[in-house]
């Protein structure tokens, strides 16, 4: 059967679209392959890497990501100890193959962390190491930083430790299998266990008054032909496995500021402007934050499969901001607390993916063991968090760039068409200045706002008088690939 006019303009626009998304990596000047030096470098470490003393790989350690995932950061295993817990979890050791002060060390400063581009990862180290020589793949000896918890019967942290070790992970399972195997009762012991600390440390949480944007994973597929977006809502076993992150983050901060030498993960509590803001979006969308109920639990409460509760959890966003990295050495620095975990926290599970890591994970390793902390590690202290924001920067430009690319394409044979849809935001004539633009060029003076649609999940400026939480239909009137815009303009309410 011929292509309809339809199938032939969706072929079209799926080609400009993936042109337009190669050109990202030169219009954001992407990091491109590594030099042979570097690589070279990277092969040396890997075939004189030394593996630690200690001996661990009697633990059956698994590690939980994405089906595809080849850059296994964290291997995790947990035992019932009378009436608590022992949880161990393995972290690759980066460390090992970076020689402080060589090209593979001023590169990953350069990269800052990975990056994913719709075309494929831009790693932060070669993949020697990153997809296998420091990768905690299945059935391979590997050299780890270990974290060891004791936790009482509430899953609150007795103690804690890190040290170098060998171990071996046993299988390399996936969230979705996971949760089956939890689900149909299945599951070995230790996911079983998985559960039960997860869900008492969300509990834990909970009454620190900490909150957790649990927003539907939304990323950029390719079917070989087409280019899409998936979005569905996040796991429980997600949620549970990004727990035990968290707590090893809160240790690792915790550590530090013991030892009086480190850098943290901060973020200030929103400001008394922004709660008032979101609480009357809150209100606006139909689902009022109520008095009284701490914003972490009334976050949880949300179901995002609700495009108006989906719209709030977005939105929720506005108060996560301010987020950077605060290094200290000697003095322990005034603002400690990550606001959206309410804790001091720390990142240090992922340093195939992330540079900072690397560092915390030496400084831990030397606090704990009552060593000298390395003074290449402290030496690259105040200059990591400029180097994290360059990337985090980065990373976020290619993000949403690409995503407003495809949600272009998605939508470019409909132009003309009328969807339902709730508005999210509107900046009307009666409440904003008439002398911005936006950066699209033009002028704030026109009344707009941002809405929703549900098929495709698209958020989008749209043109009129809004008001934010009413359901309205609205007219696509653009939806340019290249210039990766997409606008509505009001018909009537819904």
């Amino acid at each position: 059967m011929p292509y309809s006019h339809v199938d032939a303009r969706v072929n079209e626009s799926q080609h400009l679209l993936a042109r337009v998304l190669k050109e990202l990596r030169t219009e954001l000047e992407l990091p491109a392959a590594f030099s042979p030096s570097v690589i070279a470098e990277a092969e040396k470490a890997v075939a004189q890497l030394p593996m630690p003393a200690a001996d661990l790989t009697a633990l059956d350690f698994v590690t939980i990501d994405p089906p595809s995932s080849t850059d296994l950061d964290q291997a995790m295993y947990i035992e019932r100890d009378g009436g608590g817990y022992r949880l161990w979890y393995a972290i690759a050791d980066v460390p090992a193959f970076v020689a402080p002060g060589g090209e593979l060390d001023a590169e990953t400063r350069r990269r800052g962390q990975t990056i994913y581009a719709p075309d494929g990862r831009i790693p932060l180290h070669p993949p020697v190491i990153s997809e296998d020589a420091g990768s905690l793949l299945p059935d391979q000896d590997r050299s780890a930083f270990v974290w060891e918890f004791e936790l009482d019967a509430a899953a609150v942290v007795s103690t804690v430790s890190l040290r170098r070790a060998r171990i071996r992970s046993r299988a390399k399972l996936n969230y979705e299998q996971v949760q089956q195997d939890i689900d149909s009762g299945e599951a070995p012991v230790y996911l079983q266990l998985l559960k039960e600390v997860g869900r008492k440390r969300i509990e834990l949480e909970r009454q620190r008054g900490g909150a957790s944007l649990n927003l539907p994973d939304e990323e950029i597929a390719h079917d070989g032909r087409h280019y899409f977006i998936v979005a569905r809502p996040a796991r429980p076993v997600e949620d549970w496995n990004a727990q035990i992150s968290l707590m090893t983050g809160m240790a690792a901060a915790e550590i530090m500021l013991e030892g009086k030498v480190g850098i943290l993960r901060t973020m200030p509590a929103p400001d008394e402007e922004s709660e008032a803001r979101f609480r009357r979006q809150t209100k606006a969308l139909g689902h009022p934050w109520p008095e009284g109920i701490a914003y972490g639990e009334y976050l949880r409460g949300l179901n995002t499969a609700d495009p108006k509760q989906l719209a709030l959890m977005n939105a929720a966003g506005s108060l996560f901001r301010g987020a950077g990295y605060t290094p200290f050495d000697g003095e322990v620095p005034q603002e400690q607390t990550q606001a959206a975990i309410a804790a001091p926290y720390a990142h240090t599970t992922a340093p195939l993916r992330r540079l900072v890591d690397r560092f915390v994970l030496v400084i831990c390793e030397a606090l704990c063991a009552k060593t000298e902390v390395p003074g290449w590690a402290r030496q690259a202290l105040p200059e990591l968090p400029q180097l994290m924001a360059a990337s985090d920067q980065l990373s976020g430009r290619l993000e949403r760039a690409a995503l407003d690319a495809v949600e272009a394409a998605l939508l470019s044979h409909r132009v003309g068409e009328e969807f339902d849809a709730v508005v999210i935001s509107a900046r009307n004539s009666s409440n904003h200045s008439n002398h911005n633009s936006n950066g699209n060029g033009r002028q704030d003076a026109v009344p707009h706002g941002t809405i929703q649609i549900s098929d495709p999940a698209v958020s989008a400026r749209c043109d009129g008088e809004l008001q934010a939480g009413t359901a309205i239909r609205a007219r696509l009137v653009e939806a340019d690939i290249v210039k990766r815009t997409v606008r509505f303009e009001l018909i009537s309410p819904a």
